[in-house]
């Protein structure tokens, strides 16, 4: 009797021991990678609408940034200039070095190299909507200008001014959730 409780404990032992192993190796491969690579986050608010809704669930790329530098109309998640503890979800429109003007309801972008671009946001945006405020920033060789995509219920640098690098997180990757819009997020074409 004792050999066979001897046994079934061996073998229970054994049990734990190989589910630990799987437990510890699962640990090793996913958690470098959720605060590396990819983190998860929920949009909250209206600042993003018609794109993205209160709620959706969105996985951001904490790790492309660290090879390139981020572009126009790109969706990124970043602590709150004001706050860093809040983290905010907005649209880049401004790059380093360029002026952006908003005036009579349009985005103008002057360049480093003297040129003039009107932003046409036609593929993310619907038209009758109007970049409200009248703005002039130049922007310094480490800064952005973001705006939400829902112009008149979002803050953003009309209000506290242009977003530093270091304040960036990471870009927005792919929609999760609702499973019914569930996408990877691509860049819109300008």
């Amino acid at each position: 009797m004792n050999l066979l409780i001897h046994r079934c404990m061996k073998h229970f032992f054994l049990f734990v021991w190989e589910v630990a192993k799987i437990v510890i190796i699962a640990m090793l491969i996913v958690v470098p990678i959720r605060y590396f690579v990819f983190q998860p986050f929920f949009v909250k608010g209206q600042s993003m609408e018609p794109n993205f809704q209160h709620g959706d669930y969105l996985i951001i790329d904490e790790l492309s940034y660290q090879f390139r530098t981020p572009q126009r109309g790109e969706v990124i998640v970043f602590k709150s200039p004001q706050d860093p503890s809040q983290r905010y979800i907005k649209r880049i429109v401004g790059l380093p070095g360029e002026t952006i003007e908003i005036q009579d309801g349009r985005v103008t972008i002057f360049q480093a190299d003297g040129t003039t671009q009107f932003l046409d946001e036609s593929y993310y945006l619907p038209d009758s909507l109007l970049t409200l405020g009248k703005v002039q920033v130049t922007l310094d060789r480490d800064e952005y200008f973001v705006m939400g995509d829902n112009r008149l219920l979002s803050f953003d640098s009309r209000s506290w001014g242009a977003l530093d690098e270091g304040n960036i997180i990471g870009r927005v990757f792919f929609r999760a959730w609702p499973f019914a819009a569930l996408a990877k997020v691509e860049l819109p074409t300008y």
